[in-house]
């Protein structure tokens, strides 16, 4: 069976550095604040808030803490809140040191979709422009597949982008990529890094419609 959306993001909390700052967008990625164990991560998110905790029990729910998701959270020891503005000049001014963000299609040389489907009306790209170019390293967390089963790791994106050559990993609900970035966009790669145990290589690759690199037998 595939990894659920909280093994995702159990894969994910896993790629997150001790004294790191981490930037969660809205979706699966929000899941990974509960799978955190470390105390010296922070957690932030742009509508101005560093040091966010996991989702708050029912008796805890405070309506005036929200993530940029509108979902309400906590904030740990030592968080603290601020504006948009401040927000914004931490992203772009180096100080997050991993975005993990959700998508829509991510290319084997790391370019990355994910706010707008064509034909469908968007509300915008958000901070995801800033994060994908303002970060240190960015991960994609999405499902492996689209609801109409159209593989999400392609070799070129067809939907308008949100960065290009920004993604250093993708984690799916098959495996974990990691990505081979180069000049030449056809030597590019999607590096399978460990897969979900219930899962054959033969579905992985019959999934991924970009370029799939197999150097060794996966974890």
């Amino acid at each position: 069976m595939p990894w659920t959306r909280e093994e995702m993001a159990q894969k994910a909390a896993l790629e997150i550095q001790p004294r790191s700052t981490v930037n969660l967008g809205i979706g699966i990625p929000t899941l990974v604040a509960n799978y955190l164990t470390r105390e010296d991560v922070m957690i932030h998110s742009e509508n101005g808030l560093l040091g966010m905790g996991p989702f708050p029990l029912d008796q805890d729910v405070d309506p005036q803490i929200i993530n940029a998701g509108k979902q309400t959270v906590t904030i740990v020891p030592g968080g603290s809140t601020f504006d948009s503005a401040t927000s914004f000049a931490m992203i772009r001014g180096g100080h997050v040191d991993l975005a993990i963000l959700g998508g829509m299609q991510v290319a084997q040389n790391g370019d990355l979709a994910n706010w707008s489907v064509p034909g469908k009306p968007a509300t915008g790209m958000g901070g995801a422009m800033d994060l994908v170019n303002g970060a240190k390293k960015v991960i994609c967390l999405m499902t492996h597949q689209n609801r109409k089963g159209d593989s999400k790791l392609v070799a070129e994106c067809n939907m308008p982008l949100t960065g290009m050559k920004c993604v250093d990993v993708v984690i799916t609900d098959l495996g974990v990529f990691d990505i081979e970035k180069n000049k030449d966009a056809s030597v590019a790669g999607f590096i399978l890094r460990t897969k979900a145990e219930d899962v054959s290589l033969e579905t992985v690759k019959a999934a991924t419609a970009g370029k799939l690199v197999i150097d060794q037998k996966p974890d």
